[in-house]
Formats: C-alpha cells, structure tokens, sequence
C-alpha cells in the first residue's frame, strides 16, 4: 500500500478488506460452532456447598453408626440383636428432622452392618450439637451385645445423583 502526502490507495485498500473482511467474519462466527462452557455449578442449588473445585456440591448430611458383627447373616444372633436396637430407636430417628431419611446396609461378604441417617444440610448442626441423640444410648446397647466389635461413627455429605 502506497501512502502518498498521507493520503492511502484507496483501491489497495478495499482490495484488502475484501479478502479480511470475509475472514474475521469466519473466525467470529466459528465460536458459534464449539461446545458451550457448561459451568458445573449451573445444577447446584444456592444453599449447596460445593466440593472438588465446583464439580459436585452437597446439601445433604449423613452420620453413620458402623460395626461388625459375627457368624452367617442368615442365622448371625448379634446381627439379629443389633436389628432389635434399630426397631427401639428408629422412631426417635425418624423424628429428627422433616427430610430425614434412615439407610441400613449389611454385607454378609465382611460382616458389616451399618445404620446411615441423613438430613438436610441446615438441620445437621442442631443435631449435632444434639449429640446425634439418640447416638450415645444406641451404640452402647450395640457394644453390650455379644459378637459385636468394632463399633464405629462418622460423618460423611449423602447425595441422591
């Protein structure tokens, strides 16, 4: 392109916007074409709190009573015990809050038995501060029946996904 007395070709310079113009068009209208950015927060609801950078969230808080028991899950006599300590507690369970939900689990593979209540995120701190009730008087009837060790808690997020 020629500059004369700061005046440019004008031809030279339409020349070149026909052949640019058409390219920035291209390169702008390509992004149309790529996947969108899908945020992964986009599902979470605003009281969730997020875990693993955003990739997950929980609102939902589980405490887990766990131990082993002994002998066939068929005819174990501890686990058959332990299941007349859940019938005795699990309406006081059931009353901890409006969105409690109450999971047993036992394998028969490793001998274990597992009682899991989980409640919504906002109502997790007054039971905590509760002591879990009825925590305390559930796991010392456990640990009092013969062939039950082991006995254990812990806290953990229970997602439905």
């Amino acid at each position: 392109m020629e500059i004369f007395c700061g005046v440019a070709d004008v031809s030279q310079n339409e020349s070149i916007m026909k052949i640019v113009a058409p390219l920035i068009a291209l390169f702008a209208s390509a992004s149309a074409f790529s996947p969108a950015a899908v945020s992964s927060r986009q599902n979470m609801a605003l009281n969730d709190v997020p875990l693993a950078n955003g990739a997950m969230s929980f609102n939902r808080v589980c405490r887990e009573w766990r131990c082993k028991y002994e002998g066939d899950k068929g005819t174990s006599e501890s686990l058959e015990a332990i299941s007349k300590v859940v019938d005795e507690y699990l309406p006081e369970l059931k009353k901890v809050s409006d969105g409690v939900t109450v999971n047993r689990l036992v394998c028969g593979g490793c001998l274990d038995f597992k009682l899991m209540t989980t409640v919504p995120l906002e109502d997790f701190g007054p039971w905590e501060e509760s002591g879990h009730a009825p925590e305390k008087e559930f796991l010392e009837k456990i640990k009092a029946i013969p062939g039950v060790s082991q006995v254990e808690t812990q806290t953990i997020t229970n997602m439905e996904i």
